[in-house]
């Protein structure tokens, strides 16, 4: 069984799992919280980059006001565009769980790189040594940068690069057993609260 149709197996049976048993009742009990406290869409939809730098519509709840600064400004500590569930959405990371239906659809891996937006990507493939090495495989909804601390805003160049090597990381070390170790840190940490979820 090769190593790809492996991922892909984890991935569909993952993703479904989390649909049926916890997005089920959770997408209509948030959609509702959404709804009450701003105007807009219950989903916030990128374009972000892709396996192979191809772009796709990556899904979150909406964590903020409808704003026109969302594809060009990264979210920042009290930044005044995030809406008080908005706040509570992105500490949980429960921001991110549409992101499932992104991994059964067969643009993302519970695992990988984290997908950045389309300007991120153009920005720093130019002056990170190896940042498009990252594009190689299928970004994810958590990976090995994240759960060692490198999410979230990048305030320095020096914080994309610490994500990078991360990534390649990972590419260069995967099994199915690093993937169970990366989804059970980020179970840990999401309990524990993380500084950079804002």
């Amino acid at each position: 069984m090769s190593s790809r149709f492996k991922k892909r197996l984890f991935d569909v049976v993952f993703s479904s799992l989390v649909i049926i048993f916890i997005l089920s009742w959770l997408y209509p009990l948030i959609a509702i919280l959404i709804k009450m406290q701003s105007k807009g869409p219950v989903l916030f939809k990128q374009l972000r980059s892709g396996r192979n730098d191809e772009p796709f519509w990556c899904y979150k709840f909406r964590s903020m006001k409808v704003n026109d600064a969302s594809d060009k400004k990264q979210a920042t500590k009290d930044d005044d565009r995030i809406t008080p569930i908005g706040k509570f959405l992105r500490r949980s990371s429960l921001d991110e769980m549409p992101q499932f239906f992104n991994v059964f659809m067969g643009s993302m891996s519970v695992v990988g790189p984290r997908p950045h937006m389309l300007k991120h990507t153009e920005e720093y493939k130019a002056i990170i040594n190896q940042y498009m090495v990252r594009q190689f495989l299928k970004p994810g909804i958590t990976g090995w940068a994240q759960v060692n601390g490198f999410r979230g805003e990048t305030k320095a160049t020096e914080d994309m690069e610490n994500r990078v090597k991360c990534d390649i990381h990972y590419l260069e070390n995967w099994d199915s057993m690093f993937d169970v170790k990366i989804i059970f840190m980020t179970v840990l940490n999401v309990m524990h609260g993380e500084d950079n979820a804002f």
